[in-house]
């Protein structure tokens, strides 16, 4: 699906922090000053080593967190503070989020029919109990499931066939944004393949968004439109997915790409994989803002550092 950068976007971050108090004294910077955007349709995908922030975002996004700065846009609502009744309504219907741990994400005493329709049920968005089942059944075998699962609970599937029934939840609401928080680490690589595709399958038939968090690189690069790259909560880098893998520019961007194993053994052999340390980098996170360097390529850095990269 081609995506439109010329129109508004459907998500806009601007300027967000998400800190945790620990103490009096030690407080956690998860996130600290991230922008970026996400057009309908698109899929963003947000890369970082563990512990970077991308759960964070995620879950600040869906206002699983309540955020403590900066300013979240989603389909011309502001959803950063407080919200009104029917903002909130439309938030819960309109953005969905498919967690990492399938098992952990579903209720092992609720059947799959249920899991699936409780979004439905909160919303009242079924007339009937009829209507309820039959939508259940269509978006199950939407997923490649078969609609006699709907009776089995959690634990008698399989991993991917539990991510399947994670997207189906997810897609019951008939989202516009899908945040999809590391919904593949945890499957098998010929799994992740089935559901990656399934996921490009159904964006290609809804025009559902993706904020796609993962550490992947190779399965990111395959799914994604633009691509965010994340270290210690500051979004360090962004553009499309081309613009991201053929010219990095900034230092860890360069040491995430050169640690991507190489499907040759020949060209894997001579590979060489790049070292960064923020510490002893030189280079300063808080500093930096973001310059554009052509088309949607943006690169978060002081002016000498940028003129030296570019």
């Amino acid at each position: 699906m081609a995506v439109n950068y010329n129109g508004s976007p459907l998500l806009k971050v601007t300027g967000l922090k998400q800190y945790f108090k620990v103490s009096h004294t030690f407080t956690v910077k998860a996130v600290d000053d991230v922008d970026f955007e996400i057009y309908p349709g698109e899929t963003y995908g947000l890369v970082g080593e563990s512990g970077s922030g991308k759960s964070t975002i995620g879950r600040s996004v869906i206002r699983l967190y309540d955020p403590t700065a900066g300013s979240i846009r989603f389909n011309g609502m502001d959803i950063s503070g407080r919200m009104k009744a029917s903002d909130q309504k439309a938030l819960r219907t309109q953005m969905q989020m498919i967690f990492q741990d399938p098992m952990a994400s579903l209720n092992p005493r609720k059947k799959v029919e249920d899991i699936i329709g409780e979004g439905l049920d909160i919303h009242h968005m079924c007339s009937s109990a009829a209507e309820k089942r039959d939508r259940v059944r269509a978006i199950l075998e939407k997923v490649g499931l078969a609609p006699e699962h709907a009776s089995r609970y959690p634990h008698q599937f399989s991993g991917g066939q539990r991510q399947r029934v994670g997207i189906a939840r997810a897609l019951i609401m008939n989202p516009k944004l899908i945040i999809a928080d590391e919904c593949i680490s945890a499957l098998d690589v010929s799994i992740q393949a089935q559901v990656v595709n399934l996921m490009k399958d159904i964006q290609e038939e809804t025009g559902t968004a993706y904020l796609f968090i993962a550490h992947d690189l190779s399965m990111v690069k395959y799914i994604s439109d633009r691509i965010g790259v994340l270290h210690l909560g500051h979004l360090l880098e962004t553009g499309t997915t081309d613009e991201i893998f053929a010219h990095p520019v900034h230092p860890y961007t360069k040491s995430l790409l050169s640690a991507i194993p190489a499907p040759n053994p020949a060209v894997e052999k001579r590979r060489v994989a790049m070292s960064y340390d923020y510490k002893t980098s030189g280079i300063d996170y808080n500093a930096g803002t973001y310059h554009l360097l052509e088309g949607t390529h943006y690169v978060k850095c002081t002016d000498p550092e940028f003129d030296a990269w570019k």
